[in-house]
C-alpha cells in the first residue's frame, strides 16, 4: 500500500459490463475503480463480483492503481464483496457512504481477518472512504483519522446533494462547504483528498473550471465519470513548464544566497520564505511523479 502515490484521476468502470472492465486500463487513469455498487443491478451482483475477482487475479497490464468500490456493509452484498475481493489483492477498497469512523473500523477488521485467513500480508490493502451524506461530512475529521489503511477521503457529490435536499449545479456552489471540510480533514490526517465527478461529459470547459476550483482548494485528484475526462484531469493536476521553471529558480536563488552567506533570499522582488519553498518542493515532487522532471535531486537545499 502506497499512501502517497499519484491519484490525479480516478476512473470508474462498471463491473456489470465486461467490455468496460477490459478496456478501462487503456485510458491511463492513475486509479481505476471497478464498481460493484451503484452501476450494478441486484440481479448482477454475483456475476460482477466474480468478474472483478478474476480480473484482479490476472497479470496487470497498466500502471493504474487498482481499486474496487464495494457495496456497503449495511447491504446484503458488502461482506460478500470483501470476502471475495480482498483475496484477489486489489490496491484499495473504495468504501461508499462512510458515515463515521466506526464504519472504517468495521471494514478494517473484516479486511484484516480475510488477509490473515488468505495468507496475505496484513495492512497491504488500503481504503479510500467516500463521504456522501450530511452526517458523514460532520464526522469527516474523525473518519479521516480512523485507520492507517486510509489513503484518501473522497466526496460523493450526487448522494451528498441529495442528502442536503438540493441539486448539483454547473458552478458547484452547493458543494463548496463540503469540499473544504473534506480537504481540511484529509490534510489534518495526512491523507489525500479526491473530488467528486463532473457529470456533464460533453462540457469540457465546465470540467476544466470545476477541476481548477478544487485544485485551488487543495485536492489531489478528481473522479472521472467517462474515459474522455481522464487526460484533461491528469493535465490539470500536472505542473506546467512555467511552474517547474519557477520552482527551479527558487532553489537556485536559495543556493546563491547560501553561497553568499546571506539570510535574505528574494526572487523577482519577492521574499522567499518557508511556505514558498514548501510549494516549490511539492511542485517538483509532482513533476517527478508525473514524469515531467527526471533531474534527480532538484533542489539541493536544506
Amino acid at each position: 500500500m502506497n499512501r502517497d502515490r499519484l491519484r490525479r484521476s480516478v476512473l470508474y468502470a462498471s463491473a456489470s459490463n465486461p467490455a468496460n472492465i477490459a478496456q478501462a486500463p487503456l485510458y491511463r487513469a492513475d486509479c481505476l475503480v471497478y464498481d460493484l455498487e451503484d452501476s450494478v443491478s441486484v440481479a448482477e451482483k454475483d456475476a460482477a463480483r466474480f468478474l472483478v475477482y478474476n480480473t484482479l487475479r490476472r497479470p496487470r497490464i497498466s500502471q493504474s492503481e487498482l481499486v474496487v468500490r464495494i457495496n456497503g456493509l449495511d447491504t446484503p452484498f458488502g461482506r460478500q464483496d470483501l470476502e471475495a475481493i480482498v483475496r484477489a489483492k486489489p490496491d484499495l477498497i473504495r468504501l461508499p457512504k462512510c458515515e463515521s469512523p466506526e464504519i472504517v473500523h468495521e471494514v478494517c477488521d473484516e479486511i484484516s481477518r480475510i488477509e490473515r485467513d488468505a495468507g496475505i500480508e496484513e495492512n497491504s490493502i488500503g481504503i479510500m472512504a467516500i463521504i456522501e451524506t450530511a452526517s458523514g461530512l460532520l464526522n469527516a475529521r474523525e473518519t479521516a483519522m480512523a485507520s492507517k489503511r486510509l489513503v484518501a477521503l473522497s466526496l460523493g457529490g450526487e448522494d451528498f446533494t441529495a442528502s442536503m435536499k438540493t441539486t448539483r449545479t454547473a458552478k458547484g456552489t452547493e458543494l463548496y462547504y463540503a469540499r473544504n471540510v473534506i480537504a481540511l480533514a484529509a490534510r489534518a490526517a495526512g491523507i489525500q483528498a479526491i473530488d467528486t465527478v463532473y457529470s456533464d461529459i460533453n462540457d469540457e470547459e465546465g470540467l476544466v473550471e470545476d477541476t481548477l476550483a478544487i485544485k485551488n482548494i487543495g485536492y489531489d485528484g478528481k473522479v472521472a465519470i467517462h474515459p474522455r475526462q481522464v487526460d484533461r484531469i491528469n493535465t490539470l493536476f500536472t505542473p506546467t513548464d512555467k511552474e517547474i521553471d519557477k520552482a527551479m529558480r527558487i532553489f537556485a536563488a536559495i543556493r546563491e544566497a547560501n553561497a553568499r552567506n546571506s539570510g535574505v533570499i528574494a526572487l523577482d522582488g519577492k521574499m522567499i520564505d518557508a511556505p514558498v519553498v514548501e510549494r516549490a518542493r511539492r511542485t517538483m515532487a509532482l513533476a517527478k511523479a508525473t514524469g515531467k522532471w527526471n533531474g534527480g535531486d532538484e533542489d539541493g537545499v536544506e
